[in-house]
């Protein structure tokens, strides 16, 4: 009862901070995902755990590179394709159905916002599920490159459903060198030319384009609130700082610290697959008129 509770005053509180702010710009990031069975990149101190990012640099650069991102995502990867929606994502699609929340911008590349229903929303660092050829630009689902990947490399093949393969964020996994050196690249089939997925490299920027969209949905935002994200990367802290510098408040969902704690004046240590339907519930029962079907059909409420 206890438990309850707390979560029902924590929300509560957050149903109250976006009742005041309609235009509140939602930031999410890998704790928002952890519910679908996505593993995040950190602990609660905001410590990156896994293995050591590949630069955008290197894979461009070295065949070697590529071969260990693309063993490592062949791997991976099923744990990313079986992935659906949690509670979370659909309060947050009902929440902006019902006009309760303003844009939503994501650092994660999972593409569930908009399997949930979300329309409103600016993938900052791409999408895992699109593969680009950095020779033609042609674009091909990353479902397809598997099946390149699995025909051309059927030793690595058999770890996919192995316990030696265990995931990581966006679809990575550990796996020994000796799998990697013999590995078979996919390539374009339009030009035979070399495919990366298309998401942004630590060690690469935003896109001009995409980084004005975002700073200008943060310009036309009264609030941000931040949902499952450490902060730690620029890319998403940026948005706090902003926030803070023009008067606008900040509110934060994430179980553990983050980078702007200074920053945020209302901060909820709980998980907001289990928060945000609560949210969704009092708002709606003080009259808003927010579509809960979608949440219901999961069995939150």
């Amino acid at each position: 009862m206890a438990e309850g509770f707390t979560q029902n005053n924590r929300a509560a509180e957050l149903a109250d901070f976006l009742a005041r702010h309609s235009k509140t710009l939602v930031l999410t990031g890998a704790g928002l995902s952890t519910a679908s069975g996505i593993p995040d990149y950190r602990d609660r101190d905001g410590v990156r755990r896994g293995n050591e990012p590949i630069q955008g640099p290197a894979f461009r650069a070295s065949s070697a590179v590529q071969r260990r991102y693309w063993a490592r995502s062949m791997v991976g990867w099923p744990v990313l394709a079986r992935a659906r929606p949690n509670a979370g994502h659909a309060a947050l699609a009902a929440l902006e159905g019902a006009g309760r929340i303003g844009s939503l911008l994501t650092q994660n590349v999972d593409g569930l916002h908009q399997q949930a229903g979300s329309h409103a929303v600016l993938e900052l660092h791409g999408n895992i599920h699109s593969v680009i050829c950095l020779d033609c630009g042609a674009r091909v689902p990353r479902a397809f490159v598997q099946t390149q990947l699995v025909a051309a490399n059927p030793a690595v093949a058999e770890l996919v459903a192995s316990a030696m393969a265990q995931p990581l964020p966006d679809g990575d996994a550990h796996l020994e060198p000796a799998a990697i050196d013999e590995f078979h690249l996919p390539a374009c089939t339009h030009c035979s030319g070399t495919l990366m997925p298309d998401v942004i490299f630590f060690g690469d920027n935003l896109p001009a384009a995409r980084r004005a969209c975002a700073l200008a949905q943060m310009d036309a935002a009264d609030a941000l609130l931040v949902v499952g994200s450490s902060l730690m990367v620029y890319s998403g802290f940026r948005f706090c700082r902003l926030a803070a510098a023009a008067g606008k408040p900040v509110a934060a969902v994430n179980l553990g610290r983050t980078r702007a704690d200074d920053l945020i004046s209302l901060k909820i240590e709980e998980s907001a697959e289990r928060l945000l339907p609560q949210v969704v519930h009092l708002l709606h029962a003080n009259s808003a008129p927010i579509p809960i079907g979608l949440i219901q059909q999961r069995g939150v409420l």
